[in-house]
């Protein structure tokens, strides 16, 4: 089995520094702020969309990013938790799965994160915004992190908190779990998916019972 996870929502909840580095990058451009809730909204989406989303013109988004990244590189560790039940999760992931990352994050940060908090040498690849031209919803990044696995492997799923890892894993053809630790609602997700857990640890228990029983 395999098992990919995203990140935002799902593992990790980092909307504090989202938040600050997003509100810093407004400031560094003197921009109008929007409220917490319409960027809590975006949170999921590649920073570039995100700030389009607020309205930034196409050829200052990337400019955005920059200074977004510079302030989010000195504050990340120190704001960002893992959710409850997290650790316990890939913890128990790893007994019986082979696992990766699938984040819209930068993966040189999210890999950071992971090493800080003493989870990184349990995955096997992480796939993260620079490694993949088109991020979720598109394939691409689940496909990629598939590259680093068994191609015979079929029995494959992503854990993922939003519409967009539900699409994404659709579209590679693996099947999705949906958690309401983050960011979409199950009215929402219901949507996309009909395996919907309170969180990481729940969908990974499902998912050892199953195995199990096979």
């Amino acid at each position: 089995m395999i098992i990919l996870f995203d990140l935002d929502g799902t593992l990790i909840d980092s909307t504090e520094a989202i938040l600050e580095s997003f509100h810093y990058a407004c400031d560094f451009y003197g921009y109008k702020h929007p409220d917490d809730e319409t960027i809590k909204a975006l949170i999921g989406h590649p920073l570039d969309i995100m700030f389009a989303r607020v309205g930034v013109a196409q050829e200052h988004v990337w400019d955005f990013v920059a200074a977004y990244k510079e302030h989010y590189r000195e504050i990340s560790t120190q704001k960002t938790l893992l959710l409850p039940y997290a650790r316990e999760a890939v913890l128990l992931a790893a007994e019986f799965a082979k696992l990766g990352i699938v984040t819209t994050k930068t993966g040189k940060y999210s890999e950071v994160l992971m090493e800080h908090f003493g989870l990184m040498d349990k995955f096997e690849v992480l796939i993260g915004r620079e490694h993949v031209e088109h991020p979720k919803p598109h394939a691409e990044p689940i496909l990629k992190a598939l590259e680093a696995f068994d191609v015979n492997d079929k029995d494959v799923w992503m854990i993922g908190d939003t519409e967009l890892d539900m699409v994404a894993a659709d579209a590679a053809g693996v099947a999705s779990i949906a958690v309401l630790s983050g960011y979409d609602n199950r009215e929402k997700l219901k949507k996309f998916t009909n395996v919907i857990f309170s969180d990481a640890y729940e969908a990974v228990r499902w998912l050892k019972s199953r195995k199990t029983a096979h």
